[in-house]
């Protein structure tokens, strides 16, 4: 058996006993209501040595600035200039950013500059999705971490990305959005989490858990959602650390039975619980070759007029399809008797995907088989 069917079959019996350990409650769902929120802004790019874009859009904005700043007025074709560049500025609000923090920014240009190595970011204010100003980008070099050159000729060489930046602590915050992880139901406080992957076993686990440290403060409402209350003993000094407390708690994680197949890649990751019918398989496979080689023609009758020695090129195909034996599947519940089971075959990962859609066509696959 290759060395890669070996890799994937021990990866799917590793995901099995990984399956069976604990799990932080953390680790596993999201509070609701905490959120980051997207900014972005457009922003002008200066400094840059004739690596930036020439285009119109660019020398209008550079127009209005200094319109607006200086108060001069120009013509925006007399400012087209290699040396800026348009670029699209975007960060990320956290959920406890507030006003004055600084956050991280990225500059990407828009137009048709070559790099925006050694560039200054003007101030650009960044909105939110409701077109209010959340924060701005301060002038600030630009970081790349790449670098391209261009010859006379055209040619070019570059490292990583030369169009994309970025500018560490490079905006404050003017305006906080700050997230909200306790509402208010009644005369009761809830804290609401939501699981990353839906599943009634875990959710029901989850609830176990809460309640035996906390009787009768939590329930789940469906298979994605468990609502915890906050006991009226923990006063408001204290509800992060009761959220806290929950977020330490261990749960057995329920995982699916599924097996997730990447054709394109030949790469195949197999879930735990995932089980198979007692079946019979056949493996086999097309084997074509081709030999290509030369030999010399030599003229065997004496004084033959005009005959001369050559040489000609000489083809040799041979198609030969091996038959696979059928083999018998016996009924398997773990990943590790899968494993053996499929490795009585001796298939080759390609050969493993058209077997796990047979089984699965066949009724034998008992799991859900997901093909990216």
């Amino acid at each position: 058996m290759c060395k890669s069917m070996r890799r994937i079959l021990w990866a799917a019996a590793m995901l099995c006993l990984g399956a069976q350990a604990a799990a932080r409650i953390g680790d596993i769902v999201d509070v609701h209501g905490i959120r980051s929120n997207p900014l972005m802004g457009t922003g002008l790019v200066v400094g840059l040595n004739g690596t930036g874009d020439s285009s119109l859009p660019s020398a209008q904005m550079l127009t209005s600035l200094l319109r607006r700043e200086a108060g001069i007025t120009f013509v925006p074709n007399d400012l087209r200039s290699a040396n800026i560049a348009l670029v699209m500025v975007t960060a990320e609000l956290g959920p406890w950013d507030q006003e004055g923090a600084t956050i991280d920014v990225t500059i990407s240009a828009m137009g048709d500059a070559k790099s925006l190595q050694g560039g200054m970011l003007l101030a650009t204010e960044l909105k939110g999705l409701d077109g209010e100003v959340y924060a701005i980008a301060r002038v600030a070099a630009i970081s790349t971490n790449s670098w391209s050159v261009e010859g006379q000729t055209g040619t070019r060489a570059a490292k990583n990305h030369p169009t994309v930046g970025r500018i560490p602590n490079g905006a404050n915050v003017e305006r906080p959005v700050l997230s909200r992880f306790i509402d208010i139901v009644g005369q009761h406080r809830i804290v609401t989490l939501r699981l990353r992957h839906e599943n009634f076993t875990t959710a029901e686990r989850i609830r176990q858990a809460i309640n035996r440290q906390y009787p009768d403060c939590a329930y789940a409402p469906d298979p994605g959602t468990i609502r915890v209350r906050i006991p009226d003993s923990i006063g408001i000094e204290k509800q992060v650390s009761f959220v806290d407390t929950i977020m330490q708690m261990d749960v057995e994680v329920d995982m699916q039975a599924v097996v997730v197949i990447n054709e394109r890649t030949g790469t195949i990751v197999v879930g735990g619980n995932v089980g198979i019918s007692e079946t019979a398989v056949a493996q086999g496979s097309l084997v074509v070759r081709v030999r290509e080689q030369k030999t010399v023609s030599q003229p065997t009758t004496p004084f033959t007029d005009g005959a001369t020695t050559a040489i000609v090129d000489d083809s040799a195909v041979a198609v030969e399809e091996r038959e696979g034996a059928l083999i018998r599947v016996p009924r398997v519940v773990t990943v590790e008797e899968l494993a053996n089971a499929l490795n009585a075959i001796g298939a080759s990962p390609r050969d493993l995907i058209a077997i796990f859609d047979a089984l699965n066509k066949a009724g034998a696959l008992q799991a859900r088989l997901e093909m990216m």
